[in-house]
């Protein structure tokens, strides 16, 4: 009994390893894949905000996004994220006050404000598609948040490609990408077996 135990483990241990090592393989493999096109509206996922003003690495996605717009990849610009408690506005607002500054008509944005983590974003976006009749998206976000946010969009019926950002911080800086990839992993496995219950955001912010 005590050997067949250790190889019952044994194979749980191996079998979770692999599992998130094929994950990470995955991560990285969207990351690295900049699929935009023309499509329906481009999506630019929140991230933290102080007051207005956008962090380094929602800067690097808005600047990202809006580089495509001025490409004329699609009509519509999407902008999400809510706040957290305490704040004075929304990633949202921070992101359209952003977009407009550099120069994307404010009547070509369409906003999701309440979102408080990726899934709960998703499932506004998929909703304010169906209100506008669109149908397809290029999203924006980081290398390691693409995979999570293409899987959530198909599974809302969006046709999705992903565009990341190669300027933000979480891929610069080791230590924050390192943490930005474990954070990545736990919400893929949390959304997949977990009926779409997610890990705190944590401001992180974040296939198929």
């Amino acid at each position: 009994m005590g050997r067949e135990l250790v190889r019952v483990v044994a194979a749980v241990v191996i079998g979770a390893s692999a599992l998130l090592v094929y994950t990470a393989f995955r991560i990285q493999a969207y990351g690295d894949r900049d699929e935009a096109r023309p499509a329906d509206a481009i999506v630019v996922l929140g991230a933290a905000q102080f007051n207005g003003r956008a962090s380094d690495v929602f800067e690097a996605r808005l600047e990202h996004a809006v580089a495509l717009y001025k490409a004329g990849i699609a009509p519509w610009f999407v902008v999400t994220g809510g706040k957290e408690p305490g704040d004075r506005t929304t990633e949202a607002a921070t992101a359209r006050a952003y977009a407009i500054a550099h120069g994307v008509p404010a009547k070509r944005i369409l906003v999701e404000d309440r979102g408080r983590n990726t899934l709960e974003s998703m499932l506004a976006v998929a909703a304010i598609f169906r209100t506008n009749h669109l149908a397809s998206a290029v999203f924006v976000s980081d290398r390691v948040h693409i995979l999570r946010v293409l899987r959530m969009a198909t599974d809302q019926g969006i046709v999705a490609w992903g565009s990341p950002t190669t300027t933000s911080p979480t891929d610069t800086d080791s230590s924050r990408r390192a943490k930005g990839l474990a954070h990545e992993l736990a919400g893929l496995l949390a959304y997949y077996f977990g009926g779409g219950q997610l890990v705190d955001e944590s401001g992180i912010s974040g296939a198929p």
